[in-house]
């Protein structure tokens, strides 16, 4: 029996080769591959590789090579027949009845592929005609960045502007006008008229299965008064817009070609077909859907590619509103090690606007800064109104409890529900406020000095207030709790002045307080007591600082530092303040390093030493903005 292409494509891509081969071979992960013991010889070290994304095995110890049906027949000894029967049975799906029909059904099908290939042909040369309308095309192109080389790679291509173009020439060169009906290039005509080509002074983008063949195209207007600024081609026999994502195949090469790069292969779901073409100009596996939601079919496909792909959307309201869709459509089908992760770009960009202001670099970094899915949704739900009554916060835990109650799997929707209400505790907790009494630059705490508490002497005025109010509210809290530290034992100033003036304390709008203090170090023993609390909050008054004290004060309260804490030795205090300012000058020297130019820097330092310092800059910036840094200490306050 002879099976076609779309079953056996099918087959494949409804299970994933480590889940197939994982149960007759041992595997553990190693990077993006699978690995173990050969199932074909003996040895002790494991030489067996298993390669989810390319859909394949490849055995060292014995040079074998194959997909998961031949490895069905190679290890189980089964006819190719016997084991495409198993892996229909694991995948679901029923095995195709070989008739008559069938066959007929199969030969019209790639009678029908043959046409669409050729109008892909014909769409593309037309793109390079001389005419003004192929020129609006060539123009529109060249002004989004797309070289020859693109346009030829990804198949684009224009279609003329006369009702009958496209139809007049596959005719001509044997095509049925039925079939061209059929799949979708003409429109019949109610009423016996002539059918007509569908596309029409369009730029063009071929649309592709998984197996790289074109069974419909997607036109983008050129005339701005067209109704429809994008038109798909309609369901055919070659074609279901949701069950297909426009750009697969290119995507599935280029997360097999990643492989072998310093940067990540995370599959990306965009918005557009211009927005595809961008992602994969950067080397960014990115597909999209075809003018819909994403459906089930297509998120099943996802995560037989990739485990928790990333949905990418503008930062503006169509994108909130496309993200709120897809949230909706994946929601219930979570489970445990499939889900997604969500990107939005910055200023309403689109991936094809941040690749051609920024380039590939910048549109790759973008992508890298996701949020959790959980995150997303909760988000989503608080902000749909003001929590200031009962009721609507009351309401806002209902619409939680439905949310993770939609979750199939039952063990997830369990998860997703404390997850969820969990964040809404720490949403509606209680806010630590200062105390009411005291003016706006002074502590809310009292400093302790050689183990005594004690309050600075210093007065307010209506000149202070007003600056104070005047401030921002945007401080860095972790920037203003070191600034802080200082300020509460300026003793630990003399160890740090190097530090203090090449870095500063992290936060530009401190750069004038970390510079008033290192000039007042050269002035003072610090080491020696020669300035106290009081004194250096005098001389910092003197230098108009003291609004902006205020402001670090605030947001020193809200960072969480544990070496601020009162009830912390002094020792332990020290070792944490000067532990977190060393991570603190380290991610500073490291953001001007990537300020100064990331195409600069990579071409200075080469691909791996830029991720490795790009790795390093992410994770001691999440470190910081989470507290993780002090997660380690075996000391606790005492």
């Amino acid at each position: 029996m002879r099976f076609d292409d779309h079953f056996l494509e099918e087959l494949k891509t409804r299970l994933r080769p480590s889940e197939v081969i994982g149960k007759s071979v041992k595997l553990r992960k190693n990077g993006r591959e699978w690995v173990g013991l050969s199932p074909f010889s003996k040895e002790k070290t494991p030489s067996f590789y298993v390669n989810d994304e390319k859909g394949f095995y490849h055995d060292f110890s014995s040079g074998k090579h194959g997909d998961i049906i031949s490895f069905i027949q190679e290890t189980e000894r089964l006819s190719f027949m016997e084991s495409v029967e198993k892996l229909a049975l694991q995948a679901g799906m029923s095995m195709p009845v070989q008739t008559p029909q069938a066959a007929a059904q199969e030969q019209k099908k790639q009678s029908l592929t043959d046409w669409m290939e050729l109008a892909g042909k014909w769409f593309a040369a037309r793109l390079h005609d001389k005419n003004p309308h192929a020129q609006a095309a060539r123009d529109y192109l060249k002004k989004r960045g797309l070289s020859d080389e693109d346009i030829h790679h990804f198949g684009l291509g224009y279609s003329p502007k006369d009702r009958t173009a496209l139809k007049d020439a596959l005719v001509q060169k044997g095509a049925k006008v039925a079939d061209l009906v059929e799949c979708g290039l003409l429109i019949s005509v109610e009423g016996g008229g002539a059918p007509y080509d569908r596309f029409r002074d369009r730029l063009m983008f071929p649309i592709e299965d998984q197996r790289s063949k074109i069974v419909s195209f997607g036109g983008r207007a050129l005339n701005p008064d067209e109704k429809a600024k994008y038109l798909n081609g309609p369901e055919t026999p070659l074609f279901h817009k949701g069950q297909m994502l426009y750009g697969l195949p290119g995507a599935l090469k280029i997360m097999g070609a990643n492989q072998t790069k310093d940067y990540a292969s995370d599959l990306v779901v965009v918005e557009g077909y211009m927005d595809v073409i961008a992602c994969q100009r950067a080397h960014v596996p990115a597909v999209a859907p075809l003018g819909t939601a994403l459906t089930e079919e297509q998120i099943d496909i996802l995560w037989r590619r990739h485990n928790e792909p990333t949905l990418c959307f503008d930062g503006d309201k169509a994108g909130m509103r496309a993200a709120s869709r897809a949230l909706d459509r994946a929601l219930p089908k979570l489970k445990s090690g499939r889900s997604f992760k969500v990107c939005y770009l910055p200023n309403g960009q689109d991936p094809d606007d941040m690749l051609r202001e920024k380039g590939a670099l910048a549109l790759r970094e973008a992508l890298t800064v996701t949020q959790p899915f959980v995150e997303v949704l909760f988000r989503r739900e608080a902000e749909v109104e003001p929590l200031d009554t009962p009721e609507k916060k009351a309401g806002l835990k209902k619409r939680l409890r439905a949310l993770a109650a939609q979750i199939e799997d039952k063990d997830l929707a369990d998860s997703y529900r404390q997850d969820l209400l969990e964040r809404l505790d720490a949403l509606l907790a209680p806010k630590r406020t200062a105390a009411p009494a005291r003016t706006p630059w002074q502590p809310k705490a009292p400093f302790r000095k050689g183990g005594k508490y004690m309050e600075p002497p210093i007065q307010a005025t209506q000149e202070g207030l007003a600056a104070s109010q005047k401030l921002s509210r945007s401080l860095d809290p972790m920037a203003s709790a070191l600034a802080q530290g200082i300020i509460e034992h300026p003793d630990w100033l003399g160890d740090v002045v190097e530090v203090l003036e090449s870095y500063g304390f992290g936060d530009e709008e401190l750069e004038k307080l970390a510079k008033t203090l290192v000039s007042l170090s050269f002035m003072h023993d610090m080491s020696d007591g020669g300035l106290d609390r009081a004194a250096l909050n005098r001389h910092l008054q003197k230098s108009g600082l003291g609004a902006l004290l205020s402001e670090v004060q605030t947001a020193a309260f809200r960072s969480g530092a544990p070496f601020l804490a009162p009830d912390i030795s002094l020792a332990n205090a020290h070792a944490r303040w000067l532990r977190t300012l060393n991570a603190q000058a380290r991610l500073t020297a490291l953001d001007r390093e990537f300020k100064a130019g990331s195409g600069e820097l990579l071409t200075k330092v080469g691909t791996e030493t830029y991720m490795r310092l790009k790795t390093e800059r992410d994770a001691l910036r999440r470190s910081l903005m989470s507290g993780q840094i002090w997660a380690d200490d075996v000391d606790k306050p005492s």
